[in-house]
């Protein structure tokens, strides 16, 4: 059974979420886990690590900051770099725990915390084994792709006008994550509508379509492909959808030929969202449990 836990970053913010305890019982190897741009822990989190758990995997899955039931403000602040911070300092809490190994940590993440897993791979050698799911590559290559180039100096502008805002004490600007209606949003795929909308309808969660405008700048500025070569020796599993278009295919395949050995690629077919359910997931995640546990022992 899993069970609720909290615990506090270094700068002092509440982070909430749960803990699954593995069958292998006290001093078993842990995957630490969060969820992508905006994304909430109920958002499938809860079945990849179910089925970890089930493996004899420990997992400590969390909220980001400013998200879901997770403290932090201005609510819907979407920093990648503390969001590393963070998954450090969940490394950390992970370690004080009975039931875990601190020397068998493995981490998880899929989207933008897939970029994230790869930098903290990269900088921490307390991580054991990686699996990214669908990530993030390079946040202006990325978003190149997704906005049309007569929509970037109105975007340059807004971002600029939002800084100097700021500046003069006003709250941040808000931007949607999803529009249905094909309006201005961060995600602008109209699978990035149907994931978000069908998941809020069908599950309980603290999710809102709203992120400041900052994280857009945040996300654009963000490159964590420049540390894929840094993660050797510390083994990698890359999960890329076939059909991805949100962080598209081709640029994750490019970084995995970027990664040194030990590394594995597991492609799989449909788009960004399929990896997380249905026939996708039934293929993906006992790979992935394989994965940490015949790295992590």
């Amino acid at each position: 059974m899993r069970r609720d836990i909290e615990f506090e970053t270094e700068d002092g913010v509440t982070l909430r979420g749960w803990f699954y305890p593995g069958a292998g019982g006290a001093g078993a190897a842990t995957v630490v886990m969060a969820h992508g741009f905006s994304a909430t822990k109920e958002m499938h989190l809860d079945d990849f690590a179910a089925h970890f758990a089930g493996d004899g995997l420990n997992v400590l899955v969390y909220d980001n900051r400013c998200l879901g039931d997770s403290d932090g403000s201005p609510r819907g602040e979407i920093d990648p770099w503390q969001q590393i911070r963070d998954y450090r300092d969940a490394i950390t809490y992970a370690t004080t725990l009975e039931e875990v190994d601190p020397a068998r940590i493995g981490i998880w993440g899929s989207s933008y915390s897939g970029a994230h897993v790869l930098v903290v791979a990269a900088i921490d050698r307390r991580v054991g084994c990686v699996v990214s799911q669908v990530p993030l590559i390079d946040g202006l290559e990325n978003a190149r792709r997704l906005i049309r180039s007569d929509h970037w100096a109105g975007l340059r502008a807004a971002l600029d006008g939002d800084r100097l805002a700021r500046w003069q004490g006003e709250a941040p600007a808000m931007m949607p994550v999803v529009s249905a209606e094909g309006g201005p949003c961060v995600l602008p795929t109209e699978d990035s509508a149907q994931f978000f909308t069908a998941i809020t309808e069908a599950r309980e969660t603290r999710w809102e379509n709203a992120v400041t405008l900052r994280s857009v700048e945040y996300f654009i500025d963000y490159n964590p492909g420049a540390y894929v070569a840094r993660i050797a020796p510390t083994p990698l599993m890359l999960v890329v959808a076939k059909g991805d278009h949100l962080t598209p295919a081709d640029i994750s395949l490019a970084a995995y030929e970027r990664a040194l050995e030990p590394k594995q690629l597991l492609l799989l077919p449909g788009g960004h969202f399929d990896a997380y359910v249905d026939a996708a997931f039934a293929e993906s995640a006992p790979k992935q449990s394989a994965w940490f546990r015949r790295h992590l022992g």
